[in-house]
């Protein structure tokens, strides 16, 4: 199996904190592809900077799966809040799996209700708004945060983990979580870390991503060529790179959709 795995963001030191969970968690012979947003922003916090980072995840989904690419299984978009999701699952053929939904089902097959633990105050409503997304706002006991500034990005779970391990004893705690979710790529391997000091099982949204695009995959349940994850309706386009165009254009013809003229 190959994965394609995608940091949204430009921080290639979060790419490799990214690519070591992955490598630990995924399958033996499962194949890795790590690649790290053209452009964006160093870490994603806001709604627009989700945007922008759509973009450039979009972009990178259609050099990997568009006419002439080496095929990969399922595309695993591994920053917390899945910046583009849903509609990236419009645009390949194959399992487009975000390490939020990951997270959230990984949490709701072990407890019932369940804490994130975000690496920022102001990206608490955006991910709240997330969980609503999925439909499991009623499970959430809390989100909570770091309140301080942030120096490195690649350096937060090390500059802030005794700060992260009291965020989320106080979430079991004091707000009966059954669950912690460590939020976002720059945590990802924290949870390994702290095994044992947390009194519930605790998910890293990257490990979780990892192993349900490889489950999803492996399930091979065929693609959306109707209903409302399938490709966009074809119609004239101006402005696209060429790659994701070309990407676009392929699958609506193997959904059965006529490419306009253009």
């Amino acid at each position: 199996m190959k994965l394609l795995v995608i940091n949204p963001n430009i921080s290639a030191d979060v790419t490799a904190l990214i690519e070591s969970e992955a490598l630990r968690s995924s399958s033996p012979g499962t194949e890795l592809l790590v690649r790290t947003a053209a452009h964006g922003v160093e870490y994603i916090e806001t709604r627009f900077e989700s945007l922008i980072a759509a973009g450039a995840v979009a972009e990178i989904i259609a050099e990997h799966t568009g006419p002439g690419a080496d095929p990969v299984d399922a595309v695993v978009v591994a920053a917390f809040g899945d910046p583009g999701m849903p509609a990236l699952k419009e645009l390949a053929d194959i399992p487009v799996i975000g390490i939020t939904e990951a997270a959230l089902c990984a949490a709701a097959l072990q407890g019932h209700r369940f804490s994130i633990i975000a690496i920022s105050d102001r990206i608490k409503p955006w991910y709240r708004e997330c969980v609503e997304r999925f439909g499991l706002a009623g499970r959430l006991a809390s989100i909570r945060s770091i309140n301080e500034s942030l120096g490195s990005i690649a350096a937060v779970q090390e500059d802030f983990r005794e700060t992260l391990l009291a965020l989320s004893r106080q979430a079991v705690a004091e707000d009966g979580a059954d669950v912690v979710i460590l939020a976002g790529a720059p945590l990802a391997g924290l949870a390994r870390e702290l095994k044992g000091q947390i009194p519930v099982p605790v998910v890293d949204g990257i490990s979780a991503g990892i192993r349900m695009a490889e489950a999803v995959a492996a399930l091979q349940s065929g693609t959306h060529r109707a209903g409302a994850f399938a490709p966009p309706p074809a119609k004239d386009r101006k402005g696209l790179s060429g790659t994701l165009d070309a990407a676009l254009a392929a699958r609506q013809q193997h959904a059965g959709t006529a490419q306009p003229t253009v």
